[in-house]
Order: structure tokens, then sequence, then C-alpha cells
């Protein structure tokens, strides 16, 4: 087993999950040989790696709020080419459309190693396990406060208050 490949391939899945979550695009990009294919079901598919950007920045903007988790790798090398199978778990939250989607799959992943001598991404996608889509509606008292993107608003009553103490400093009350 080549350790050095595998802890790169693992190092790039990480870094694509990163930029995915923080939409860093360009980061996101460099993950991926321009040729890069994703499949996602039979009606998300991407032929190239602008095609596949496009959609996910048009989909996943600051509206959207991602967390992508991946672990227990599967990684088999053979010279320059790879392949990976992760288990994902991933969270969604849209607060305009007031939803929260959970969910878990196995992600199938091939690579190449680049003339500059990285890894890169030639296909990725995934098959569900599950996926369960809630209406934030149903958890009256659940509120986001804080997000990457800004600060949400959220209801004066909420927030913390400092109250004056006697001897000057103030504590949070």
């Amino acid at each position: 087993m080549d350790s050095d490949a595998v802890a790169a391939i693992s190092r790039l899945k990480f870094r694509y999950l990163r930029a995915l979550d923080t939409k860093a695009w360009e980061e996101f990009a460099d993950t991926m040989i321009p040729e890069a294919t994703a499949t996602y079901s039979e009606y998300l598919q991407f032929e190239s790696r602008d095609a596949f950007l496009a959609f996910m920045r048009n989909t996943l903007g600051p509206h959207v709020i991602t967390e992508h988790r991946c672990d227990h790798p599967e990684i088999d090398v053979d010279g320059d080419e790879a392949t990976g199978t992760w288990y994902l778990a991933d969270t969604v939250l849209i607060p305009g459309h007031n939803m929260l989607l959970r969910g878990a799959a196995f992600y199938s992943d091939r690579y190449v190693r680049c003339d500059d001598g990285r890894w890169r991404i030639a296909h990725t996608g995934y098959e569900r396990t599950y996926e369960v889509v809630l209406s934030l509606s149903d958890l009256p008292s659940l509120r986001l406060t804080s997000s990457r993107w800004g600060l949400i608003a959220r209801d004066p009553a909420d927030s913390p208050r400092i109250e004056p103490s006697s001897d000057g400093s103030g504590t949070l009350g």
C-alpha cells in the first residue's frame, strides 16, 4: 500500500469538504481536474468541473449552510490512479426555506495524480443511505444565532445582556 498517496488523497477529500462548506469556490475547483465528472443520482450528473462548480455555487451559496463529514476511507492506489469509498454524514440548513436536511451516503471517487504531483478528483458522487427533511417550523425553539456569512436576525429578548455589578465590571445576564 502506498501510504503517502493514501494520506495525500485523504487530505484532498478533507480539503474538498472544507472548501465546499466554506464556499471557497476556487479552492474547491482546484481539488478536481477540469474534466472531472460527478454523479449524485440519475437526475444530477455533471460532465465537467465547470458545470459542477456552477451548480454548487448556485445551489449552495451563502443562503445555505452546510456541514459535510467524511470518514472510514477505503482507498486503493494503482500507480497514478486511485479509487476511494467514504462514508458521508451531512447537514444542510436553508433558513430562507425554513428547512433542515440530514443524511448519509457512501461516496465513490476516482483520483489521478497530476503532472504537478498533486492528487485531484477525476470523478465523485454518492449514493444515499438515507435523507430526512424537517421543517424548522416544527422546532419552535430553534434559533440560528450565527453563521459564517453574517449574524442572523434574532429576537432581542434572546440576546444576552450585560448587567452592571457593584465593582463596575459587569456580568452576563
